[in-house]
């Protein structure tokens, strides 16, 4: 399952520029939707397209890894 680090890497961008970061903010920088940020933040296992994370990625300037973690099957099973 992919794993969507949006509220981190919104914590860390407001931390370091010392400002409340909106989804209408990132919406306006990237042309994404606040609805589909607002599900890639959420949602457990959202799809999203491939140029919204390219997007999000040169938004934060961020390597995908810092975006998006892979959960395994082992690790949820772990959790729960």
């Amino acid at each position: 399952m992919i794993k969507y680090n949006l509220k981190a890497l919104i914590s860390d961008k407001e931390f370091q520029e010392n400002r409340k970061i909106t989804y209408d903010d990132i919406s306006r920088e990237t042309g994404i939707s606040k609805v589909t940020l607002s599900k890639i933040a959420k949602r457990r296992g959202y799809d999203t397209a491939v140029s919204n994370i390219e997007k999000l990625c040169l938004y934060f300037k961020c390597d995908l890894n810092d975006l998006i973690t892979i959960i395994s099957e082992d690790q949820l099973s772990d959790s729960r």
